[in-house]
């Protein structure tokens, strides 16, 4: 039976301090020169200490820093904060699958989903956005309008609070169950770029959280001219949601392909800086009852990907509210699969995983609402 759990932490603080978190060394080091008045060389020691008891043993308090001395541990508690977000629900499935709905602030709330047994050890599906854009129609978190980009800051967030809720501290043990990270939750990536890029810079540090960039999954629509960007900046391994082997499918199931269709966006992965047999394109294809389904578009698919180093996920589709469409039947699923490995692509066939709690691929929504600022304000206040 799944689980539901409420109001797990405190409700937000409207504390003004400065949060250290989305910050690199440097920045930090520059803040406690600019706050606390520290020379250059002592701040960029303290800065790595702070670091390190942030990103590697998970420590939110300054008390708790112990090879920092106490007159200065009491200065950094008046300055700075180590935040976590609001837990508003966790809900555990029957196959172990988390799924987090967080709040960083009044009317900002994500959703990101721990699934054990996936990648390395276990991946962690986390937002880039408040709602989307993209109004894909074969998914539930496209039905949410945008509220807003997530800040870098919120994005790491999401992982530090699935660390405390799954025990891993400290973060560089062999034994991890977090290996994983995949921009796959709700939003498209790639419209909050700058944001992703620095959440992977410190997500991936080594004496911090140190999960490898090559575990590290961005997933587009088909954002072609961010995708090259993307690939030099992050070194991330790219998936794209393709669903469909023709543009007037396509149009209708990702919109976004009317802005940049089949041809663009295959170009755009043939050149994404990285890739290799070893580093290969993951292409993300939902299982259309009638839709998308047929031998016909299995061969399709082969014929479109010829090139491109490329691994295809098969998932069933994951029904939600509202919806207009099936999942395809399993046998019809593995004919599917059957042509495209016979072709040499691997096409592993994704297990529905979360289902139950919501927390499946595409199943994804909060009930944030875009607020003026002065709303927020008012809600913070009272």
């Amino acid at each position: 039976m799944s689980q539901t759990l409420l109001n797990l932490s405190p409700e937000l603080s409207t504390d003004q301090r400065t949060s250290l978190i989305g910050l690199s060394r440097p920045e930090i080091a520059s803040q406690l020169e600019a706050d606390l008045g520290l020379a250059e060389k002592e701040a960029r020691m303290r800065a790595r200490q702070i670091w390190g008891w942030i990103y590697n043993l998970g420590v939110t308090e300054f008390s708790a820093m112990t090879n920092i001395g106490k007159g200065l541990r009491e200065k950094l508690e008046l300055w700075y904060r180590i935040p976590r977000p609001e837990i508003v629900e966790r809900k555990v499935s029957v196959d172990g699958t988390r799924k987090y709905l967080l709040r960083f602030a009044p009317g900002i709330e994500a959703e990101a989903v721990f699934i054990p047994g996936v990648g390395r050890a276990g991946a962690l599906c986390v937002s880039s956005q408040v709602g989307c854009t993209l109004n894909c129609t074969f998914c539930h978190t496209g039905t949410q309008a945008l509220v807003r980009n997530l800040t870098a800051e919120e994005i790491v967030l999401q992982v530090l609070a699935c660390k405390d809720d799954i025990e891993e501290w400290p973060s560089g043990k062999d034994e991890r169950k977090l290996s994983n990270i995949v921009f796959m939750g709700m939003g498209e990536p790639l419209y909050n770029l700058e944001g992703v890029a620095r959440a992977i810079d410190l997500i991936s540090d080594g004496e911090g959280i140190s999960i490898s960039r090559r575990r590290i999954t961005v997933s587009t629509s088909g954002v072609v001219s961010k995708m090259h960007q993307l690939g030099e900046e992050t070194e991330a391994m790219l998936a794209i949601s393709l669903h469909a082997t023709n543009d007037e499918l396509r149009d209708e199931l990702v919109p976004i392909n009317k802005k940049w269709p089949l041809a663009e966006l295959l170009d755009a992965c043939a050149r994404y800086p990285g890739t290799t047999n070893s580093r290969r394109i993951t292409f993300e294809y939902v299982m259309l009852k009638g839709v998308n389904d047929s031998d016909a578009e299995a061969r399709e698919l082969v014929r479109l990907l010829k090139g491109i180093p490329a691994k295809i996920n098969l998932i069933p589709f994951n029904h939600w509210p509202g919806s207009a469409y099936e999942c395809s039947d399993w046998g019809r699923i593995e004919a599917f699969a059957d042509i495209v490995n016979q072709a040499g692509y691997a096409s592993p066939i994704r297990t529905p995983r979360g289902r139950d709690v919501g927390a499946a691929c595409g199943q994804l929504k909060t009930e944030s609402v875009k607020k003026r600022a002065s709303e927020r304000r008012l809600e913070a206040a009272g």
